[in-house]
């Protein structure tokens, strides 16, 4: 199926939009919930006023058994000329779908530091804006330098996350993250790890993490809601700790999770 997005829709042509990345097996949305209330609370947050049922009848359009990667995107629309127009038509809502490769679970990441710096204090460093440039500028970095990924530091030049992902270190015996207030996303994975860590036993703290943390941590690992948890193996050329089994459980829960929303067994919790 091919869509057609006006050359004046607001999203082409100021970036003026929100979207979400979420992970469909067997025909059900992982944590469809939180993927839509997220997405909704971006759009309230810049003023798009977009029905909760408009969205997940997109979202439903989109569905097949097959194992697929869902976007929906959101832009304000077609607008008068104007970076805050008198008024605004309907919004835009639009989802895509990709093919997933399950080899992405667990899959290691090497790790350079971006030279940019993720701006902490942009109201739109908490949103999953459609304006991407930073983390596309960053993560042309790390291919360059044969790096999979690069992490992201905010003006303080302390951990915010990685391009695609939200960082997790295991400090002390403690998982460590950093809050939304370092200018991270909140991120889907971040939360479910967020909700399950106390059922395992671990301690969980939300803190400030200083780049150098990362080389003393006893492991780290990324999340996102396509690769669900990613250990962190190389950051600048320097191997990380990966000697926890932190992670392991962590990945055994999301796994029984998958089964009981989706019914489909994925082969990723005990690596």
């Amino acid at each position: 199926m091919t869509a057609t997005v006006s050359v004046e829709d607001r999203g082409f042509t100021l970036g003026d939009g929100v979207f979400d990345t979420a992970l469909a097996l067997g025909g059900v949305v992982f944590a469809r919930e939180r993927h839509v209330a997220r997405l909704l609370a971006a759009c309230a947050g810049i003023g798009i006023a977009v029905p909760r049922e408009r969205v997940e009848a997109a979202i439903d359009a989109a569905l097949s058994p097959a194992p697929a990667v869902l976007r929906t995107t959101v832009t304000r629309g077609i607008a008068a000329r104007g970076l805050w127009p008198a008024s605004v038509g309907e919004p835009t809502v639009v989802v895509t779908t990709a093919q997933w490769n399950p080899a992405l679970l667990g899959q290691p990441a090497r790790l350079v530091t971006a030279r940019g710096r993720r701006n902490e204090f942009s109201p739109a460093a908490n949103l999953k804006a459609i304006g991407y440039l930073d983390a596309i500028l960053a993560a042309r970095e790390a291919t360059l330098a044969g790096a999979d990924d690069a992490l992201l530091l905010n003006t303080q030049g302390r951990v915010a996350c990685t391009t695609i992902a939200n960082v997790f270190a295991v400090i002390g015996g403690r998982l460590v993250t950093p809050p939304l207030a370092e200018g991270c996303l909140p991120g889907i994975m971040r939360g479910l790890v967020r909700d399950i860590a106390p059922t395992l036993g671990l301690a969980l703290e939300e803190r400030p993490l200083a780049a150098g943390e990362l080389h003393a941590a006893t492991a780290v690992f990324l999340t996102n809601s396509v690769r669900f948890l990613r250990p962190a193996t190389v950051l600048d050329g320097r191997a990380l700790g990966t000697a926890s089994d932190v992670a392991e459980a962590l990945m055994r829960q999301l796994r029984r999770r998958v089964v009981a929303e989706c019914g489909v067994e994925l082969n990723f919790g005990d690596q």
